[in-house]
């Protein structure tokens, strides 16, 4: 998808910019970070695309560099429990997508590459 810098574009980037600072320099993320790069050594960059805050877990949807989509679950209640990590590339992930969320992608895509490059 190509981005035009739409209104809808800058929006997604100014809350991707914001989650990528947290993640990297805050303290809320510590130990989803910690999760990241035990599973993924070789991370340069990372965004958070969703989180969904369950009654028991913290589900997050992130984009680790340019090509791997990694789905994560983190238990809030106990730091014993094992992280569940799933795996995606970049084209399963946008089966089924709606426009809203290609863009989303697109921008996260956009944001990686120019920290990579």
């Amino acid at each position: 998808m190509r981005l035009i810098g739409s209104k809808t574009e800058e929006d997604f980037r100014n809350d991707l910019i914001k989650s990528h600072n947290l993640l990297f320099t805050g303290d809320s993320y510590k130990g989803l970070l910690q999760v990241l790069k035990t599973s993924f050594p070789e991370m340069k960059t990372a965004y958070i695309l969703k989180h969904i805050p369950e009654q028991g877990e913290d589900l997050y949807t992130i984009l680790v560099n340019l090509d791997t989509i990694a789905t994560i679950e983190i238990s809030r209640y106990s730091q014993d429990e094992k992280p569940i990590v799933e795996i995606s590339s970049i084209n399963d992930f946008k089966r089924g997508m709606s426009k809203v969320q290609q863009i989303e992608l697109a921008v996260a895509l956009d944001l990686a590459k120019k920290d990579i490059l």
